[in-house]
């Protein structure tokens, strides 16, 4: 059945609010999770110096209230632990600016020790945080991106997720997989205009540590500060490089780990 046709004072005809609002601006959008502090607040800090319209994430408000103050974007409180947080998180971030030309998915949880100890919440928490979220929120914004042919998909994976780190199971476990999604996408995706990258970091001076509960307690390799990653989260929205280290050298390790994993354990097992 043909629609009724509308006329100008049809009170149907008029456009949504929202529409108005998420009107796309001249400005490239990028969404941040994980943007209260750490690598998010440091990339969005970068990002709105570049002329980029910052979306941050986070679970404290005041917190993120302040952020987005100090970047000069918009602050998106979610909490990406429950299931229904990133569809709540992507369609807040459509409707506020209309499209997302970048998403850095930052967020990420941490606990050390031993696995069987590991508390079942916890546990639970780390899963959907660090790999259920980002899945999530790139499967609710890509088709966008591929429309559009054009985008960023930028996953902050960790070294923990290339070479395991004792005591760190289920973390290193979550950034694993993380890693392998970046890896079977980045395929998937050549040719669309739509590029992956995962930028491995190793231990960064950030509130992760405390938050996990533990201090960073090893002597090398010593912690980057928040800022370098961040600059290196935003090189790869302009790069053709899909793997990045932070810092650079921590390609080495991996890469013995790959040729020759039984020389990396027992290197492994020596230093820690």
């Amino acid at each position: 059945m043909a629609e009724e046709p509308r006329s100008d004072s049809d009170p149907r005809s008029e456009p949504d609010p929202r529409s108005r609002r998420s009107a796309p601006t001249g400005r490239p959008v990028a969404l941040i999770t994980g943007g209260s502090s750490g690598i998010g607040l440091a990339t969005a800090t970068r990002l709105a110096e570049a002329g980029w319209r910052t979306l941050l994430s986070g679970t404290d408000r005041a917190r993120l209230d302040e952020a987005a103050d100090r970047t000069g974007g918009l602050a998106l409180p979610e909490d990406l632990s429950k299931p229904d947080g990133p569809r709540r998180l992507a369609e807040a971030a459509l409707a506020e600016a209309g499209r997302v030309d970048a998403l850095i998915a930052s967020a990420g949880l941490g606990w050390r020790g031993p696995f069987a100890d590991t508390p079942s919440d916890t546990l639970d928490r780390m899963i959907e945080v660090n790999l259920a979220a980002p899945l999530r929120l790139v499967r609710l914004l890509l088709p966008g991106m591929l429309e559009r042919r054009h985008g960023r998909i930028v996953l902050l994976g960790s070294m923990a997720g290339q070479v395991g780190v004792r005591n760190e199971s289920g973390y290193a476990a979550t950034k694993g997989g993380l890693a392998m999604f970046a890896e079977s996408l980045w395929y998937e995706l050549r040719g669309t205009g739509v590029g992956v990258r995962l930028v491995l970091p190793g231990a960064v001076d950030t509130p992760f540590f405390d938050r996990r509960g533990t201090p960073y307690h090893r002597e090398r390799p010593r912690p980057v500060s928040a800022e370098r990653v961040a600059d290196t989260v935003v090189a790869t929205i302009t790069t053709e490089r899909d793997h990045l280290y932070v810092p650079h050298w921590l390609g080495f390790p991996a890469r013995i780990h790959g040729v020759a994993p039984g020389v990396f354990r027992r290197m492994a097992s020596r230093f820690g």
